[in-house]
């Protein structure tokens, strides 16, 4: 019986130890869960996935090094399976429980759809450069704008003395953005005024098989370089097209195709001259590409964490990496109970940031931080299989 009244009170003592202990503190160690929206399956599965795999690498970093205020993060990921309508579906599902953001998807079409469930909020960054969100807004975009990776690719092929551009894009939404920015990129007066002209502008369905009648348009010009501005497998298409018609010139594409599984795939009819436009993150010799200081450090870390992780990051990991960072280091200062319109405003205000893609400044250019002096031209090599950096951050081609 005593042993009883003593059990039955140490029972006691315990369950009232455990209810005093502050709220705060029980709740401290349930991870801050960050919803994270990706076209796992899908068209555009290539992306998502490794996008995933580096946010899981870059989820154990952040929990190593301090969490949000010792609190670990957790990514909660949600398949849109390239889908716009199930990207809209899962806005809606996650959004129930008031997030503060969310992040993804990969897609323009995708986050395009998105974005008017985020007009009060929560905060959205999508991973696609080609989303072009109104300043003042809940959605941000990652990397450098495709616009901007026009302006530098231009840049780049006129001071080559490769004035002569046919262009070939896709007839959706994308295809149509892309195309704009490439007329405007020639217009700009540095470049029209040096004679840079564009000789053809061909245009396909994301779904042709066979492009090559517009190919015979684009090689009857005598374009001296040659821009395929798609992504995924109908850059394949446009790729096999130009093996069997004979174009073997100077070729760029975007870096939404800037991927190893790509490059491995596509080997056998990649252009023998393939440049793609960046932002500043692929690896580079620091005796040739000068960058900030800082700049390098972060990039360093990038690197660490991937290798560390059995990854070889490329565009993917770029493009989840830099936007998450940003998110979390906001989250540290604002603390996890942060409203969409603090984390919002947090980075609106922002600027003189690293990054792995060079220095945001969002107040210069809004929901995005990056322009066009953040891009460099690369060139892919096969033999070294890797991206070979060709130019200043800008597009001024480095000096032979």
């Amino acid at each position: 019986m005593r042993r009883t009244l003593v059990d039955g009170a140490l029972a006691l003592m315990l369950a009232v130890s455990v209810a005093t202990v502050p709220v705060a503190s029980r709740a401290a160690v349930e991870p801050y869960k960050i919803n994270v929206i990706l076209p796992l399956t899908g068209i555009a599965s290539f992306l998502g996935k490794e996008e995933q795999q580096a946010l899981q690498i870059h989820e154990k970093y952040i929990n190593k090094t301090g969490g949000i205020a010792k609190r670990p993060i957790q990514y909660v990921f949600y398949d849109d399976q390239s889908n716009p309508q199930v990207g809209v579906q899962l806005v809606k599902q996650v959004s129930a429980s008031h997030p503060a953001v969310i992040l993804g998807s990969s897609l323009v079409g995708v986050c395009n759809a998105m974005a008017p469930l985020m007009a009060n909020g929560p905060v959205d960054y999508c991973f696609s450069p080609g989303v072009h969100p109104p300043a003042g807004s809940y959605v941000f975009t990652a990397s450098v704008s495709t616009h901007d990776l026009h302006r530098a690719l231009i840049r780049y092929f006129r001071e080559k003395g490769w004035k002569r551009i046919a262009i070939m894009t896709s007839s959706d939404a994308t295809g149509q953005d892309a195309e704009q920015g490439i007329l405007d990129a020639v217009n700009l007066p540095e470049n029209k005024g040096a004679g840079v002209v564009l000789v053809e502008q061909a245009h396909f369905n994301t779904t042709d098989i066979s492009v090559a009648a517009q190919l015979e348009k684009v090689k009857a010009a005598n374009p001296q370089a040659f821009i395929a501005w798609t992504t995924g497998t109908p850059v394949a298409t446009i790729f096999k097209g130009m093996v069997q018609a004979g174009l073997d010139v100077p070729t760029a594409t975007t870096d939404g195709n800037m991927t190893y599984a790509q490059m491995t795939q596509y080997a056998d009819f990649l252009p023998k001259q393939l440049y793609i436009p960046s932002g500043e993150w692929p690896p580079h010799d620091p005796a040739t590409v000068k960058l900030d200081p800082a700049i390098e450090k972060v990039q360093a870390d990038f690197y660490a964490e991937m290798h560390a992780g059995g990854f070889q990051p490329d565009i993917a990991a770029s493009l989840a990496w830099g936007p998450a960072t940003l998110i979390i280091d906001g989250l540290r200062k604002l603390g996890a109970g942060a409203t969409a319109m603090q984390l919002r405003d947090y980075l609106a205000g922002l600027k003189n940031a690293p990054g792995i893609d060079g220095y945001f400044d969002f107040t210069k250019s809004p929901q995005r931080g990056l322009d066009d002096s953040d891009a460099l031209v690369t060139r892919w090599d096969a033999g070294k299989k890797a991206w070979i950096v060709l130019s200043k951050p800008g597009g001024e081609p480095l000096a032979p």
